[in-house]
């Protein structure tokens, strides 16, 4: 082979080469771009659970309630959002109404990310309010025991409140509401619609003897403005970024109101 053909040939393959380069270049591009989009912060809301497990003395175990946390999540986490989980002590949250026949109670423990989450709570301590646009309070009777007193938590929520957030709960989650204050002095019930487990549901599971106070008077002696519907319908009320829901029935149309109040928000500031 000649001198010139070896030279032609060798040009040849350095500028086929260089084309792949730039082509693997470009795929490069592309997919980075792609990572980035993909692995871009969403937006985050805090789900927080019991860390009680006994129903007073009775000697019979409670917990969060599992359908009261899985069916605003699988609302929530399908829109794109991020649940973190806080409890009073942290750690391993203890679960009532443990039904996989619920195919969403199902997903949720069988999301291995989720479902480590969940038995490896933040303490409220770990928690940093501007990181999240929500709170959710789940609920189980549980949370009649370490809900209410929990300042920490209620600190929590007053300032994801005040920074335009949405507060949510559902069942006996809104024993978290009873107390939190807002920078004004003010209770974050006070003068709002709002609803929660009732009176009624109380005496009919037998527990109103048992639990520490009754919700729905607790939450009247706030200032509240009790709604309700008849025992174990789904009843859901929003109310200035405040939304709660009566029973178990009322879980998934909880997560659906918080999902509108942060749409709503979200449209409010473009």
């Amino acid at each position: 082979m000649s001198n010139s053909i070896k030279i032609k040939t060798s040009l040849i393959l350095l500028l086929f080469a260089a084309l792949l380069v730039g082509c693997d270049n470009s795929e490069t591009n592309v997919d980075n771009s792609t990572v980035k989009t993909e692995t871009k912060a969403l937006k985050k809301i805090l789900f927080v659970v019991t860390s009680h497990s006994e129903k007073g003395n009775t000697g019979e175990k409670t917990g969060y309630y599992l359908g009261e946390v899985s069916h605003p999540w699988d609302v929530l986490h399908t829109a794109g959002y991020e649940i973190d989980f806080v409890s009073p002590k942290g750690g391993k949250a203890p679960v009532d109404a443990f039904d996989m026949t619920d195919s969403i109670n199902k997903k949720f423990w069988d999301n291995d990310i989720y479902r480590h989450k969940i038995e490896n709570t933040k303490t409220p301590n770990e928690v940093n309010p501007g990181d999240y646009v929500a709170i959710h309070y789940a609920g189980g009777h549980g949370a009649m025991w370490d809900f209410a007193d929990n300042t920490e938590i209620a600190e929590i929520a007053a300032q994801i409140y005040e920074n335009n957030g949405v507060v949510s709960a559902v069942c006996h989650g809104p024993a978290g509401l009873v107390n939190i204050k807002l920078s004004n002095g003010s209770y974050l019930v006070d003068g709002k619609n709002v609803n929660a487990f009732t009176n009624e549901e109380e005496v009919k599971v037998k527990l109103e003897d048992v639990v520490p106070f009754l919700l729905e008077d607790q939450l009247i002696a706030r200032g509240a403005i009790f709604e309700k519907s008849e025992p174990f319908t789904e009843h859901v009320v929003t109310d200035q970024r405040l939304v709660t829901g009566q029973n178990p029935q009322s879980a998934h149309g909880v997560g659906q109101a918080t999902l509108k109040e942060l749409q709503r928000l979200t449209k409010s500031k473009k």
